[in-house]
């Protein structure tokens, strides 16, 4: 079985069906104030893992809306049916299908696919990272002054909002731009094919990284938390970034 093969069609799928949705949602559903879902983000979760456990039933899923099913399993796939859902809901055409496999606690296979763009990035572990089956690579900006950034506001809690407040100010006055594009998966892309130098991002969930990580580490780069120790699919931080500039984003980031 070739599990690539299998993340890359589950996501193509997936993202064919979001885009018969797109500027169509007409209603959604509120997880909690800020968080939205859709008909689309279950039917395409649903495709998604009708496709995976076809050709593998005996294997775990880590999943947005649907939760866990792992059992115990030594092949776990994470999946994020719809990164970007409030950007799709209104119709702003930034937002991904985003699907990683772990194997015995490790990341080994990273698919994130735009529709729109008909863009597919896509990793596996020791491989290098690819656009459309192209290579890859982070950027070779070395100075954050002509940096170009991007990062997410986490809204459930007071405190993570104050502080990416205080954290964008900081960015915008030390690199080039900031921008904010609400899917992490594909910002995290976007830095491992160089449009981006650097993400920062806080509150998010595994379902939201996994891939994005794995895409990342193959082109070059490199991600840990805001200190610069390990990141982890349980971390609270995640900043990614070209290694040239890596330091220099955690003292911003460090800093009071």
């Amino acid at each position: 079985m070739n599990y690539l093969d299998l993340a890359k069609k589950s996501a193509l799928l997936a993202g064919d069906l979001l885009l018969k949705y797109l500027g169509k949602i007409t209603s959604y559903e509120l997880k909690s104030p800020k968080s939205v879902v859709t008909e689309a983000d279950t039917r395409a979760e649903d495709l998604i893992i009708r496709t995976i456990k076809a050709a593998c039933p005996d294997h775990g899923i880590l999943a947005e809306e649907s939760g866990d099913n792992i059992n115990n399993a030594e092949y776990v796939w994470i999946i994020d049916p719809l990164d970007g859902t409030t950007n799709f809901a209104h119709a702003y055409p930034f937002f991904s299908v985003s699907i990683a496999l772990e194997i015995e606690g490790v990341v080994k296979i990273g698919v994130i696919y735009d529709p729109v763009k008909k863009e597919l990035f896509s990793a596996e572990q020791g491989r290098g990272a690819y656009l459309n089956d192209k290579p890859i690579s982070v950027s070779r900006v070395d100075d954050l002054e002509i940096s170009h950034l991007v990062t997410g506001f986490v809204y459930e809690h007071d405190w993570m909002v104050k502080k990416n407040l205080k954290h964008f100010e900081d960015f915008i006055y030390k690199s080039q731009a900031v921008r904010r594009d609400g899917s992490a998966a594909l910002d995290l892309c976007y830095v491992a094919c160089g449009r981006f130098d650097g993400f920062w991002e806080m509150g998010l969930n595994p379902w939201d990284t996994a891939a994005g990580a794995l895409i990342l580490r193959e082109a070059g780069g490199v991600v840990t938390n805001f200190s610069g120790t390990e990141f982890t699919l349980d971390s609270v931080e995640l900043l990614g970034s070209n290694k040239v500039l890596h330091e220099d984003m955690i003292k911003v980031l460090s800093s009071e």
